[in-house]
């Protein structure tokens, strides 16, 4: 009655297990031809990945590559026909074929009992992935335009990646070509747009080892690394991106403003000197070189020097304008706070002197400011202050009503 029973079990076993492969089958035969039903194969060999009997089976992978290949295919024909393909399907499909293949392949090299490696599917796999490879650039594009970046940087990396699968080794597929440059820096691009810093680096750190757009990968790391306050490897980049593109300022003034924000003010000068010998007309850079020693190192007269020299290169640079004119006034407040401390009234009287001729000094400065920028409120605030100092009533009335207008 036992063995009854035991054979009745496998017979049951060996039942399932048909009917699985039969599924995998069927599920094929369904995507074929011209009206095939993609969602009833995609039930059918659902069911398969899943079950125990078939899972591990390199036809049912490669089957359910197929009926995504097959869906990409039917749509891809239309537009090859100038007909409207349904782009969603067909990118979804597209998407969907890799994972599958590469489990298939994995599975396609397991050698059998006898211990020989005799795949069945990765003919097929290759021919496939190598017509449909090009496609994946379309996609990514299409993904790029809706704005949708998850998807575009898959569709991104699917190509490079079937680019270094090794059954591609030696082929065309495989070529670091002009396609495969363009791809890295749009993966790169996408990456960016993914709000995770480490997908965004890694993407970026290998685009900028190729010619295309690599001063465009080079700011755009820079802009990774300033985010998430990687000092270290962002000074190491702007430094590599100086020596490779000379004659990008980014990296320059950039680097100069690292060292001003952390207050490495002699480096700062020593490469706005580098600067000013490459490019002496520019008044940009006299202007920041005057902020170092203003802000930085307190030196008025030498910030006085080079806000004058800025302005003699262009005169209606308002940021020099400004800044010559917060000079002296911050020396009026200065002396002001002097004065208050001093006892005697004819010494107070000429400290207050002084403080009055920086505040005149300051006037025509942000007057001009003023007047180039009326709704600046940093210039009307100083400008009361001025008038107050001065005691200029109609002037300092006028400016109160500007400002609580």
């Amino acid at each position: 009655m036992k063995r009854v029973l035991l054979t009745m079990a496998l017979c049951v076993a060996a039942s399932a297990s048909f009917a699985q492969k039969k599924a995998v089958s069927e599920a094929q035969s369904i995507a074929k031809g011209s009206n095939a039903d993609f969602a009833e194969a995609r039930t059918l060999i659902k069911g398969a990945l899943e079950n125990p009997e078939t899972k591990d089976d390199a036809k049912t992978w490669y089957v359910a590559g197929f009926i995504e290949d097959q869906q990409f295919s039917t749509e891809r024909t239309k537009q090859v026909l100038g007909q409207q393909p349904n782009e969603p399907v067909m990118y979804e499909a597209l998407g969907s074929i890799l994972p599958y293949f590469e489990k298939a392949y994995e599975l396609d090299q397991r050698p059998n009992a006898k211990g020989k490696v005799k795949p069945k599917y990765t003919k097929d796999i290759k021919s496939i992935l190598g017509a449909n490879h090009v496609y994946y650039i379309n996609g990514g594009a299409y993904y790029f335009d809706q704005k949708d970046y998850k998807k575009a940087y898959d569709f991104f990396e699917q190509y490079l990646k079937i680019s270094d699968m090794p059954m591609f080794e030696g082929e065309q597929v495989a070529e670091r070509d002009s396609n495969f440059m363009t791809v890295q820096f749009y993966a790169a691009v996408a990456a960016t747009q993914l709000n995770d810093h480490e997908v965004a680096v890694k993407a970026l750190e290998r685009a900028k080892n190729t010619d295309y757009r690599a001063n465009d990968i080079y700011q755009y790391l820079c802009y990774e690394y300033e985010q998430a306050k990687d000092t270290v490897n962002l000074e190491k980049t702007l430094e590599e991106g100086m020596q490779k593109f000379p004659d990008e300022p980014y990296y320059l003034l950039s680097l100069i403003n690292n060292y001003i924000y952390s207050n490495r003010n002699e480096k700062a000068i020593e490469y706005l000197n580098t600067a000013i010998s490459k490019d002496a007309n520019n008044a940009q850079l006299y202007d920041v070189m005057g902020r170092v020693y203003e802000t930085g190192l307190k030196d008025y007269a030498k910030a006085e020097e080079y806000y004058k020299k800025a302005l003699e290169l262009n005169p209606e640079y308002i940021e020099s304008i400004s800044n010559l004119g917060r000079v002296y006034f911050n020396q009026g407040v200065n002396k002001q706070g002097e004065a208050n401390m001093i006892n005697d009234a004819k010494q107070y009287q000429e400290e207050l002197g002084k403080a009055k001729e920086f505040f005149k000094q300051a006037m025509p400065y942000f007057e001009k400011a003023h007047q180039m920028k009326p709704d600046e409120r940093e210039y009307m605030i100083a400008l009361r202050g001025i008038y107050y100092n001065l005691n200029m009533g109609d002037k300092f009335d006028a400016i109160e009503a500007e400002l609580n207008k």
